[in-house]
């Protein structure tokens, strides 16, 4: 078991506004699941319960570029 759920594309959501990436539904431990990206854990993701795309989707609004991580500012 991989330990995630990828999100149908029937399905809207945005994708990760730091990366691009469309997000994943992850179990997370015994409490519930979570949208995040797959390819970071530090960017967005939501609170752990009920899976909350709205949630998802209203902090990852789209911009005209990718927002920068603190990681890689000069």
């Amino acid at each position: 078991m991989r330990g995630y759920i990828t999100i149908p594309k029937s399905v809207p959501c945005r994708s990760c506004k730091y990366c691009g990436s469309r997000p994943i539904i992850a179990l997370s431990g015994k409490d519930g699941y979570v949208v995040k990206c797959p390819t970071n854990s530090s960017h967005y993701q939501t609170a752990v319960g009920l899976i909350d795309i709205d949630d998802w989707n209203v902090h990852n609004i789209p911009t005209n570029e990718f927002e920068p991580e603190n990681d890689q500012l000069v």
